[in-house]
This record gives C-alpha cells, structure tokens and sequence, in this order.
C-alpha cells in the first residue's frame, strides 16, 4: 500500500483517489471513496498504452459490458469512463483474503469446504456466461473469501464469448496452469475455458498443489496441452468430479450448471465461510474498513481535507482487503515482530511422482529414496512430523530439529525442547513443543523463529485446531491454551489415565477433543471442557484414533466408528476377539476418501468409512504386513511395513492401477519404525535414520 505520488489521479468520476493499492502491466489500482463515503477498487489503464486509442475503447467497452454481470458470485463493475484521456474502471471492494492467501496461510480446504466452494464458483461462472463472457483468468488469486461466501474477482480482462484476451505485446494470456489448453494454442475461447480454469482451481484448493507444474512457463503450458494433471493429493472422492472439467477438449467439460449438481455440499455447509480462523480475519477487515470510511466522511462532514497518511495507515491496520479490480491484500497484523505476528505457511515443494514412461524408474524395480540421513533421530522422538517444507522430529543430539523435506539438510534446531513430549502443527505456520520446564513454545514452521510461550505446566502435547493447542499437564489434568493469546482457557480432570508415559494421544473433530489413553477413549467440548461422553476398557492397549467427517475411527480391540458429538457406535468391523487365547488388536487406522485402512492379524483390510464393511478391495488377504505398521495413502499407493526379528521393508501397492509394487528393504530396527507422507514424499523412520521416499 503506498500514497498517491506525482503523476497520480486525484479524482476520478464520483471517486476522490486515497492510495495506490497496486499496479500491473495494464495498469495502476487506486482505493477510491465516492461521495457517501463507500470504497471502490478503481483501475486506470497505463498512460503509455492510454494512448492506443483502439486499446482504450476496448478497456472501457468490455469493462461496460462486465457490468451486465450482477450476481452475487462475482465482483460488480460500478462505472467505467474515460476522464481526460484516462480509461478506468471501478470495482467493489470485497472484503477477505484470496484462495491462494487462504491455503498457503492454512492449508488445503477440507472436502466439505470443497464442495461449498464449487458450487458457487460454479454458479457465478453460469452468471458470467449468461451474459454471453467469458473470465478467461480464473485463478486462486482472483477468487476471494468473504463472509458472504466465494467471489470472483478482476473483470479487468473478461471478454465476450468468443474473442479473443486483451494483452499487451510479449504478455502471456492466461496465467500458466491454468489458462485452457485452447487459451495456450491461442485458439478462440469460449466458456468451456473457464470451467477448465475452475478445474484446476479446485485441485489447488483441494490438494495445496497445482494441477500442473513446470520448471518454466513454457513447461507448464506443455502440461497444460499435451500432459495429465496431478491429482495425486486431490481427495478420493473429489476426484472424479474435479477431473472432466480438465478434458482437453472443451466440448468434453461439464457445463457449471452440472457443476453445481454433483458437487452439491450437505445442508448448512455453507457456514464454513462464517467460522474459524478464516471468519475471523474477515471481521477485523470489515471493521477496519468501516472505520476507515467513517473515518473519512467524518473529516468531510468537518470541513477538514482527509489526511491520505492517515487513511493509508487506517488501510493498512485493518488486514487483509481484497478488490474487483485486482487481487491486493495485507497480513491483519503485517510483518511485525512480535510473538502474535505469525507469517503465512510456507509453499510445500512437492515432488513430482515418478512413472517408468518417463523413464524414472525401470519396471520391475524399485527406485532408489530420495535422501537418507543415518543419525538425525533421537532414540526417543516421537512420529516426525512433516510441515510444507520442513519434517520436525527429536533431533540425535537433543531438542527439535527440522529438516527440508528436499534434501534432509538441517533448517532450524530448539535445543530447549524436550521432543519425547510430543509436538504439534499450528495450522502449518507454527509448530509447539514443551521445554524441560513445562513452558509450552512455538515455533514458526518454515524458520524456526520463537514466538508465543505458555508457562502452563505442559507435561505432554495433545492436538490443536485452529482456536487452542490442548495439552496434559503435570499432575495428569487436561488443559487448553488460546492460540491467540497464550491464555489457559480451561482446565479439567482427564478421567482416564493421561501420564507423560502413557503415550496419550488425540484429535479434535467438530467441537470435539477426543484424547485415547492407556485403554480409554474420552471426549471434551473444545470450548468449556467438559466432559462429552467416553468409552472405558474397550482397548487392550492405546487406542488409535483417525478422524473421518463427523466421527472417529477408533482401533484396538476393534475397530470401530463414534460419532464425535455423542460417542455413539456407527459401526463395528467383524473380526475375532482372539485367536488361539490371543487377544485380536487393530492396528492405526487411516482414512482416505471414503476408505478406512487399518492392519488386523497380520493383514491390511479396506473397508467403507460408511458401514465398516469390506470394499471389495482386490488386495483383500493377498499380503502381510507388520500388526501395528501404519497404513499410509501417498501418491497413487498404499504404503505399510512388513518384518522379522531382525529387519524388515516398506511395501507399496498400487490403488488407482496395475504398476507393480515397490519394495523398500531399508528397515534395520524392526521394532522402531514409522512412515508419514506428506507433498509427494513418504518418509521413513528407521532407528535414528530418516529417509525420504518417492512415490508413484
């Protein structure tokens, strides 16, 4: 954000001009106020190409004709002129941050949130088609997240069906990954194009990894045209309806009216816009704005000039704004040093899955792992803990050390930090860890940089959502601290057996933490505490836990689906209490799509996160793997550990196709191994080594 310099506007048509929002190879964006004293994002075409005389009727004309587009899914063009000699236009302002702030700052959106996103997407782009334009640059940064729900933003380059994208010589015209592949060809456009870009769209938002990739423009929009894109981290059942809208022919993509039927969310999804971290941001932009513009109008109703250092400081204070004209924002509390200006999460740098069409591998064979770092672990650390471009664990000299999950190079260390008491990510902008002395610590994930603390008596980490990291205390109690403060927000008795040594562990899912202990499952409302319902001795050992929609995969003894808000039994799978006087234990389950995976006697099932009942599953008691191994879902493979007494691999089997399976024989410590996944890596805890592994 900066102030009007030399040269600048200072009143265009009803708009008095109050900053410079930003500027583009078109042209500059100023934040505007009319004479009632409401903002408008306002766009001026470069003085140099101004004077294009046929350039700067098409920039008024086509901005005119965008005018016609009023539904609620999009950002409305107020006015558009031209005023002595410079072409402009006006566009709402729209208050909250792009998609492409949201999952880079948070993550990917969840299924639900998916959906949601969708279908109003879809619906506004049926708007825009019905008035015979098309967009032509749907992308993450011109969608933004109000309380009001998706809008789509920058009409500044949408045409009329049929033409052809207003640039400027040596511009690309579309924006690389997502632009159609009739766009890249230079062919004529129509709205098929932009439900293409919608597509890719949604990959983003649902996975945190572009549809396509490149190492340069020209790579990318060969992907585009002739490539399949990546839907590797796309959940499951998102992935046959996100997939026809990237057909490379456009009369093979759906129209966004089939959009909006198939991707049709559960009835009151679209609260997601009004909770959680995403609602908050949005209501302190609002209230800035508000102050900013009654700010304004105050000052004229006095007499007195508006002070453009003072609205400009007003601006920048209230967060993050989005315009019409152009996607601009600015981080709620900036750049600032303090222990609460968190910076957004890092990009995750994912690594392209291998096939052996292009040669990365040679079938029949298993390729080698990426990196391997003999002696990075302590023998104690907890699972490592893979966060975007960094994986965290107990470090072999002590503390927490976080590696690059590119070359398992050391980014950052916190010798203060116990690791053995278990650490957790903070939204992937934090991690928090306890010191020996209880004090709970955060980190920024990416950096390393100190800072929130807790002095709250941590014993143990637990979970976190986006309100609190939940922690067990000293004396065995349960307690919350506010991410936003560092408070203690409640305190309570655990009612089952929570130690440092229990090895407690939890999840939180609608309201709900849910915390295993020795051979119990308890639950506590996440706002007050109390305790919700519970599920006592049904385990031999911990339970293990794994959240899917609004309920809780539990396994043990057995396994079994609660749901979160009541503790009531969905289903129980079939299986034996014992075989030959042994109890029977599942294993850790994990959910993926409408799938659960979970290891019972030796063998890993498949069954519907629905029923429990088996799926039909064709690797269904065709091979073994370690009773307790994790079951991990990563690229387009099913990942588990198989041992004997003294050593053991990773097997990796194809879910999606018929490429033969991998064979890892890495494993020397047989009785201390684990696997995480994350950006297209599947790493692999061996003893005190790390290794990263490809996928397919």
């Amino acid at each position: 954000m900066k102030p009007l310099e030399s040269g600048d506007p200072i009143r265009l048509g009803p708009y008095h001009l109050r900053g410079v929002l930003g500027e583009g190879g078109m042209g500059k964006v100023y934040v505007g106020q009319d004479a009632q004293g409401r903002a408008a994002a306002v766009k001026v075409l470069h003085s140099h190409l101004a004077h294009d005389t046929h350039l700067a009727q098409r920039f008024v004309r086509e901005a005119q004709m965008a005018q016609a587009v009023t539904g609620e899914g999009v950002a409305r063009v107020l006015d558009a002129r031209t005023d002595g000699g410079r072409p402009w236009i006006a566009t709402e302002f729209l208050i909250g941050p792009t998609l492409e702030e949201t999952v880079r700052s948070h993550g990917p959106l969840d299924e639900t949130a998916v959906r949601v996103l969708a279908v109003a997407l879809a619906r506004a782009l049926n708007v825009i088609h019905a008035s015979a334009l098309v967009h032509r640059d749907l992308k993450p940064a011109n969608i933004v997240l109000t309380s009001a729900g998706p809008r789509i933003i920058d009409f500044g380059i949408a045409r009329p069906e049929h033409g052809f994208t207003l640039t400027v010589t040596g511009q690309v015209p579309v924006t690389p990954g997502y632009g159609a592949p009739e766009q890249v060809l230079g062919l004529r456009t129509g709205p098929p194009a932009d439900v293409f870009s919608l597509g890719a769209v949604l990959v983003y938002a649902s996975s945190g990894q572009r549809a396509y990739e490149g190492e340069h423009v020209a790579a990318v929009q060969y992907e585009v045209v002739h490539g399949e894109p990546r839907l590797d981290r796309v959940p499951a059942a998102l992935r046959p309806l996100i997939a026809p809208c990237l057909a490379k022919e456009p009369a093979h993509r759906p129209a966004p009216e089939q959009i909006a039927a198939v991707f049709a969310p559960p009835r009151g999804a679209e609260r997601v816009w009004r909770q959680g971290p995403l609602a908050r941001d949005v209501m302190a932009r609002e209230r800035s704005l508000h102050q900013l513009t009654t700010l304004s109008a105050a000052d004229r109703g006095s007499g007195g000039s508006v002070s453009r250092r003072r609205l400009l400081t007003a601006l920048v204070a209230g967060g993050v704004v989005a315009v019409g004209g152009g996607a601009v924002w600015w981080n709620v509390r900036g750049r600032g040093d303090g222990p609460f200006d968190i910076p957004p999460a890092a990009r995750t740098p994912t690594a392209r899955a291998l096939s052996p069409e292009r040669g990365d591998y040679a079938r029949g064979q298993t390729p080698e792992p990426l990196w391997s770092v003999a002696s990075a672990l302590a023998e104690a650390t907890p699972a490592p803990l893979p966060v975007r471009d960094v994986i965290v664990a107990g470090g072999a000299a002590g503390g927490l050390v976080a590696r690059s999950v590119v070359d398992g190079s050391v980014v950052w260390k916190a010798p203060e930090v116990v690791a053995g008491r278990r650490y957790v990510s903070l939204s992937d902008r934090l991690v928090a860890a306890v010191d020996k002395d209880g004090v709970l610590r955060t980190f920024v994930a990416s950096t390393g940089e100190p800072k929130w603390t807790a002095d709250a008596d941590v014993a143990a980490v637990l979970a976190a959502d986006d309100e609190a990291v939940y922690v067990v205390t000293g004396d065995g109690r349960v307690r919350s601290i506010g991410r936003s403060d560092a408070e203690v927000r409640w305190t309570v008795a655990a009612g089952t057996g929570l130690t440092t040594e229990s090895g407690a562990r939890a999840v939180t899912v609608h309201g709900r933490l849910v915390v295993a202990g020795n051979h119990d499952v308890v639950a506590f409302a996440t706002g007050d505490g109390r305790r919700v319902w519970g599920r006592e001795g049904r385990s031999v050992g911990r339970p293990g836990l794994a959240v899917a929609g609004d309920a809780v995969i539990v396994s043990g003894s057995r396994l079994a689906a609660l749901g979160a808000g009541d503790g009531k039994e969905r289903w129980v799978a079939d299986s034996p209490k014992e075989v030959s006087g042994v109890p029977v234990s599942w294993g850790p389950p994990t959910v993926h799509g409408p799938h659960v995976f979970s290891a019972v006697l030796g063998y890993p099932r498949r069954l519907g996160v629905a029923d429990g009942k088996p799926s039909g599953w064709v690797y269904e008691g065709l091979f073994q793997c370690d009773p307790p191994s994790p079951l991990v879902v990563a690229g387009d493979g099913l990942w588990s550990v198989a041992v004997n007494k003294s050593r053991g691999g990773v097997n990796v089997l194809d879910l999606v196709g018929d490429r033969e399976a991998w064979v890892f024989p890495l494993i020397k410590h047989p009785d201390r191994y684990w696997l995480a996944a994350d950006g297209g890596r599947v790493f692999l805890l061996d003893g005190p080594s790390l290794t990263a592994l490809p996928v397919f």
